[in-house]
């Protein structure tokens, strides 16, 4: 019966398609030996659970048994979720823009050959009858079968020259003797500001994703020029008005926490609806850094908000995290979010009502689809106590209150779909942001959270000194990436600043030896982002830029620094120079693309600092927490007990004294002698950082 192989998955996106009359075999050896015994043409569609458009396509073709009838007698059609293979989305997204000259997107449907796997034709959402401006997916899937029968020469021919473009993108060193500098650091500055928008934040027009990659580097350029005659307070602005405008407005859920994955208008007033992991792991460390840069407390709220939905929400019972939260619910976009201001008012006490509406715009004309409300923050609190003639705690009390009523109302309606998958990559990031977070903000419920995850994950996703790239029901699935790795690495340096245990030093060491062993480029530089043993498909990538995920190659080069530098071990160092020299011509060319590898840059070019802080547990650990809640994107901090053992010998030698507890404070590879006591060494920092 057709979709009965989809029933046999564990992705809940195939599984939704498993009761489609198309006959759909997921990616596997024994679809493509069938298409290429059949020598029938490839129908691929790539989606996730939580797209909108990848549910509209389904509903009004795949579900159509005269469609499904079409596409089963000329095709042989996989299905994919592009969360657990990255590598075939990859792969195929970037032939959708070569061939079309145009961005791709999701649900992404591709006609291949079935004998080199080689796109012949692809596109993103079709309709079934023809709609603005696309063809009826009938018509093109007659047309694609059609072409594939009477034009294999000229298929053959297309393959060849896509062949060859792929090969003269892949990225080239620079020379051996020319020198890594910093401007690409200032070209990215002067570009970030020429995007900036002045009024709702954030970077360009509709539709406007959060760009937490912008805003880390904003705050970074601001913190290295803070102590310096003239500080760039504008780069301080562009990113904290960003965070603002983002957390007062429908981007991110007035009443549960959590950020939805963009706007589709300039304004961040209506968001697509989707959540996801990852997207709220990245703002999380934004967010954390910006409450300790700045002091502000809305930004310490939104960081507290967005970590308590991802443990209501998200949080499986073994610790772990889920991938995402549908954008529909009951067959409708944002359905579960949006309110009627009639609801609202039955819902809520006269007084909360009275501060409610004109805080989150019910008092005005609706918001969404000219009949309901998406809640955002249209007054400010001080604002809306003037009005209200009352004390401003007194109106914070009744709004939170009022937040309690509707979120529990909420709570009744139909819940959008739950993507269950724990994927290595957005849990590490995940991971590594609380972490970082709960240093920052000196939260140690944090820290143990994130230990108990990374141990959580650590058990069930690496096997054999490799990762997997996801675990569920059936366990671990599908051979890791190199974002698995690079951000689990990433993520593992941060647990152990919040907490240093020798277990997770020796995780971070065998992560990074299978980065180097499995997937760099020792010749040419750079990670590719399959392994050396994976199932290769048209071409083995080596993607530099960041997408929706901070590019691998940036945060593996910025975590094997470190960890050299942290270890005293040159192969790591040495990996993460090659992987900059690969970089350096694109970086120099289009650095605003590149931001997680100019993070990397920025390290290498200048000076990482490594406090590695040596005693009793208790008193090293305070030491920690005093320096761990400043924002120092450049310092990395580790307190190691001093009955801590099989330490590298470049830890070994920082030995703790026979009684008390002192620090060892190194500037990339030249340590300070050791400093005895907590306020020697905020001295030591503060002085070091005013000679900067």
């Amino acid at each position: 019966m057709p979709g009965h192989r989809l029933a046999q998955e564990t992705s809940p996106y195939l599984l939704q398609h498993a009761g489609n009359p198309v006959d759909w075999w997921p990616w596997s050896a024994a679809a493509l030996a069938e298409a290429r015994r059949l020598d029938r043409p490839i129908l691929l569609s790539i989606g996730y659970s939580a797209c909108h458009w990848c549910h509209v396509m389904a509903a009004e073709s795949f579900a159509d048994p005269a469609i499904a009838a079409v596409m089963n007698a000329s095709f042989v059609n996989l299905k994919v979720d592009r969360e657990e293979r990255p590598d075939l989305d990859r792969t195929y997204q970037l032939a959708h823009q070569l061939l079309t000259g145009r961005s791709g997107g999701w649900p992404l449907t591709v006609f291949m050959d079935p004998q080199d796997l080689m796109p012949y034709f692809a596109g993103t959402y079709f309709p079934p009858v023809p709609r603005h401006g696309m063809p009826a997916f009938p018509d093109l899937l007659t047309r694609a079968a059609e072409y594939f029968a009477t034009q294999r020469p000229a298929l053959r021919a297309q393959s060849g020259r896509l062949v060859q473009v792929l090969a003269d993108l892949m990225p080239r060193p620079a020379p051996a003797d020319l020198a890594l500098s910093r401007a690409p650091l200032t070209t990215v500055r002067e570009r970030l500001a020429q995007s900036f928008d002045g009024v709702n934040g954030g970077f360009g027009g509709a539709p406007k994703f959060p760009s937490p990659g912008a805003i880390g580097r904003l705050l970074r350029h601001w913190h290295d020029t803070a102590a310096t005659p003239a500080p760039d307070l504008q780069a301080l602005y562009m990113a904290t008005l960003s965070l603002t405008r983002m957390a007062e407005r429908g981007l991110n859920d007035a009443l549960g926490g959590g950020f939805c994955r963009y706007a589709v208008d300039a304004a961040w007033t209506i968001p697509h609806f989707e959540k996801m992991l990852s997207d709220n792991a990245l703002l999380l460390r934004r967010y954390a850094e910006a409450a300790a840069a700045t002091g502000d407390p809305l930004f310490r709220s939104v960081a507290e908000a967005t970590v308590a939905f991802v443990q209501r929400e998200l949080r499986t019972p073994e610790g772990l995290y889920c991938a995402a939260l549908d954008a529909d619910s009951d067959h409708e976009e944002g359905a579960y979010y949006v309110w009627d201001a009639a609801e609202v008012q039955r819902l809520l006490p006269a007084e909360e009502w009275a501060v409610f509406a004109p805080r989150h715009g019910l008092d005005r004309a609706p918001n969404f689809e000219g009949r309901a409300w998406h809640l955002q923050a249209c007054v400010g609190l001080d604002e809306l106590a003037v009005q209200a003639g009352l004390p401003a705690t007194v109106v914070a009390a009744r709004l939170d209150s009022a937040r309690l009523r509707l979120l529990a109302a909420r709570e009744t309606r139909v819940r959008p779909g739950l993507d269950d998958k724990r994927l290595t990559a957005w849990n590490a990031l995940w991971i590594g942001a609380l972490a970082t977070a709960a240093r920052l903000l000196d939260r140690p419920d944090w820290a143990a959270e994130s230990r108990a995850a990374l141990d959580a994950l650590h058990e069930r996703a690496w096997v054999d000194s490799r990762l997997a790239a996801c675990w569920g029901a059936r366990g671990p699935r599908f051979a890791g990436y190199l974002d698995d790795h690079a951000f689990l690495l990433d993520a593992t340096l941060a647990v152990l600043q919040a907490g240093f245990r020798p277990a997770d030093l020796q995780f971070a060491e065998a992560l990074a030896t299978t980065l180097v062993t499995h997937f760099e480029d020792a010749d040419a530089g750079g990670f590719h982002f399959t392994a050396d043993d994976a199932e290769q498909v048209v071409q083995r990538a080596k993607p530099l830029a960041d997408d929706a995920l901070p590019a691998g190659n940036g945060v593996a080069a910025q975590a094997l620094l470190r960890l050299g530098l942290l270890t005293g071990d040159s192969r790591w160092l040495a990996a993460a120079e090659r992987t900059l020299r690969l970089a350096w011509p694109t970086l120099a060319e289009v650095p605003q693309a590149h931001l997680a590898l100019l993070e990397a840059l920025d390290d290498a070019c200048g000076e990482v600092e490594t406090v590695v802080i040596r005693g009793p547990g208790a008193e090293a650990a305070e030491w920690s927490r005093a320096l761990g809640r400043l924002y120092a994107p450049g310092r990395q901090v580790f307190a190691i007990p001093a009955d801590a053992a099989g330490l590298a010998a470049a830890l070994a030698t920082k030995a703790a004294p026979a009684t008390g507890t002192v620090a060892y404070v190194c500037r990339n590879t030249t340590c300070s002698a050791p400093v005895e006591s907590l306020e020697q060494l905020a001295r030591e920092l503060r002085d070091r950082i005013r000679r900067d």
